[in-house]
Parts: structure tokens; sequence; C-alpha cells
């Protein structure tokens, strides 16, 4: 039992030190996804060229944080006309590029790690449109879109259907400032929070696990420490697979991450485990029911090659510039610690925060929003037209500020 209290103290140690981060990161994601309609981001998307493909990279940063989601979604703008290329480019860009993940990798490891992930995300992107370029047959695409206009259902199709942007006219910040506004950021912010809870707590839990019970004898073989240049090459390439195995994804995994540091992994290494939140076993079998085996073999292939090449140019850019740390103690994970400091004020202050956004949520007609999360495919329609005229099987967020009589 003492094992087991000093694992979930470890999670909750961890889940304390990064609790406002993920309200903060959370927020300012709600507050971007409110204000850019989707039909806006397909009309981008069109193609696979250099600069279509930066601009879904940083719609996706802007973008869902849960990988089912970021996967239901690609599919759903791929159906809608957007590139497979740029459909897949925004996908990534939507669960490692994401602002949450990066502060929540610089509270946990340090800020190398999460200029590591911001650098080395788009190099993946490049990575792989190589290899989209070199090997991707459009018979494969005409199969894949083929499996995909049948809308078999994966994950999170309700959550990705849903268009919770407001929906008036006005600037950026004219929409924002309005009751809509407002009502919108409350209802993405807690649909996010909703979509990514369950991945985070199994993430946490599995990671204080980890800490506690795993030796580093273990961590030490596996990842080859005692031979320093081979533990670099080794590194990127075990680093996936560890993510692949552990089922963990999205933001879930970077505590995981933190273990593995301190576990001897090689810094490359963290950066590919992080990405392989896309090529977990459960989203491998939702690729397959998205675009079929074939398709999702190469989604699959192509994802690790280019995640194991950007943990390689991460280790070189950043050994080259001396960046990467030389000790190996991520934060809050091997010790269980709460103090008083500025990391509860802080969590303190953006409690309120997340209550305020919740009770707003509640009082807006929020509630049954969560019961479709899982939704059908179909509410998914290929020309992006629920049958009530918005963008999503609730109608669009406009629906729901009709009836809010508190916006102004």
């Amino acid at each position: 039992m003492g094992e087991v209290g000093r694992a979930l103290a470890l999670a909750g140690s961890m889940t304390w030190e990064i609790l406002w981060a993920l309200i903060l990161g959370f927020a300012l994601s709600a507050v971007v996804q409110a204000v850019v309609r989707r039909a806006a981001i397909v009309r981008m998307l069109g193609d696979d060229r250099p600069r279509t493909l930066a601009v879904a990279t940083g719609l996706g940063a802007m973008s869902s944080s849960c990988s089912y989601a970021a996967v239901a979604l690609a599919r759903s703008l791929f159906r809608k006309g957007a590139s497979f290329t740029a459909a897949m480019a925004f996908e990534i860009g939507s669960t490692n590029l994401v602002i949450e993940l990066g502060v929540i990798l610089a509270l946990l490891m340090g800020w190398q790690f999460t200029a590591a992930e911001f650098i080395g995300g788009p190099l993946m992107i490049v990575f792989l449109a190589v290899l989209f370029r070199l090997f991707l047959r459009e018979r494969l695409v005409r199969q894949a879109r083929e499996q995909a206009e049948r809308g078999v259902a994966g994950s999170m199709e309700g959550h990705a259907a849903m268009d919770m942007s407001v929906q008036r006219r006005g600037g950026f910040w004219t929409r924002l400032a309005s009751g809509e506004g407002f009502t919108s950021v409350s209802h993405v912010f807690v649909m996010e929070w909703a979509a990514i809870l369950r991945d985070l707590v199994i993430g946490l839990l599995i990671a204080g696990a980890v800490a506690a019970w795993v030796p580093d004898s273990f961590w030490n073989g596996l990842f080859l420490t005692g031979h320093p240049a081979l533990a670099k090459l080794w590194g990127p390439l075990i680093g996936p697979v560890v993510a692949v195995l552990s089922f963990v994804c999205s933001i879930g995994n970077v505590p995981l991450a933190a273990v593995l540091w301190n576990g001897g992994i090689s810094f490359g290494g963290v950066v590919a485990f992080i990405f392989a939140d896309l090529i977990i076993v459960p989203i491998i079998n939702i690729y397959r029911k998205y675009y079929g085996l074939r398709t999702a073999l190469f989604i699959t292939a192509t994802f690790y090659a280019s995640m194991v090449a950007a943990g390689y140019a991460v280790e070189l850019l950043f050994g080259a510039a001396g960046l990467i740390p030389t000790e190996r103690s991520a934060t809050a994970v091997m010790e269980p610690h709460i103090s008083w400091n500025y990391t509860t004020w802080l969590n303190l202050a953006f409690l309120a925060l997340a209550a305020l956004l919740v009770v707003r949520f509640v009082r807006t007609g929020g509630v049954p929003m969560l019961e479709m999360m899982g939704g059908s495919p179909d509410d998914d329609s290929p020309d992006g037209d629920s049958p009530d005229g918005g963008d999503s099987p609730h109608g669009g967020h406009g629906a729901h500020e009709a009836r809010d009589p508190h916006s102004s």
C-alpha cells in the first residue's frame, strides 16, 4: 500500500504543478477557436503547397489538443475538401504544437523541451510532406476518400463536428467581447477539458506508477545509457515504441516523458516520444476505420519515420547549440511535493477563471453538448452543413446564443 500511495502522491504532485498551465492553455485555445470559423479553415487547405501546409500547421496549433478529436477533425476537413497532406499537417499541429503542451513541458522538464517541441513539430511536418510527395499515390488517396465518405465511427466524432465559433459579424475583439463570444469561449473551454480529461488522468496515473515502481536500472538498460553515442541513435527509435505501448496520447504523455527523461532516454528520444501520440494503437485502429487498412499502415509508417527524423534533427541542432540539459531531474516527478508558493497562487487564480467559464457553460445550455461528444459521424456531412444549416450538429453556436439571456 505504501508504494501505491507514493504513486498516487507523485501523480497528484504533477497534477498540481501543471494545473494552472492547463487552464491557461485551454482558455487561450478556446479564445482562438471561438473566433476562427471552421468553414474558413477548410477553404485554406485545398492543396499541399508549402504555404498551405504552413497555414494548416498554424491553424492546427490554435485548435484542439485532444488527439482523438484532432484525428476526427482531420477526417472532417479531408471530407470537406482539404488535401490529405494538409489534413495530416493540421492533425500534427493540433496535438503537438498547442500552447498548453509547451507550457507544461516548460514546467515539468524545462524550456529547452518546449523549444524542441516547437522546432521539431514543423520539422516533422516537413519530413512527412516529403515522404508523402515521394510515396503517396493518388490511388491510395482516392481509396482513403472513399472510405472517409462512408463515415465509419471512430472516437470524439461529435466533438470534432461541432463548430462553436462566434457567428456574428465583426472583427476579432468585437466578436470576442460580445456575450456570444463569452459563451463560445466557455463552451470550447469545457468541451476541450471533457475531451482531454480521460487521457490526462490516465497519463498522470501511469507516470506516477512508473516513477514509483520501475527502477532506474530498467530504464538505463532500455535506453542504453552506458553507451552515450549509441543512446542518441537509439532514443528516437525506441521513444515512439514506448508511446505506442503506453496507450497515452496528447498532453497525457508529457508526465510520462518526464519520467523517461529522468530514466535516461536521449533528448531527441523525448521529442519523438511526445510526437508519437498520433500512432498509439487505438488511434491506428481509428485510421483503419477512417481511411482503410492500407492507408492506416501508410500513415503509421510515415508518421513514425517523420517523428524519428525530427528527433534526430532536434538532437543534432540542440546538441550543436549546447542547449541539451545536462541534469536529469524533471520537476515534480522524483519526489511528491505541494507547497505554498507561486504555483499555489496561480492555481487558485486560474481555478477561479475555470469556475467562471464552467458556470457560463452550464447557464447557456452547454450541458447537453457533453452527451453529443461521441456523436455520430453522419453529423459531419461531407458538404459541411447540418440539416438546420449550421456547421455543427447542434446548429452552430448562434443557436445557443439565441437562448442566452445574458448575451449582449
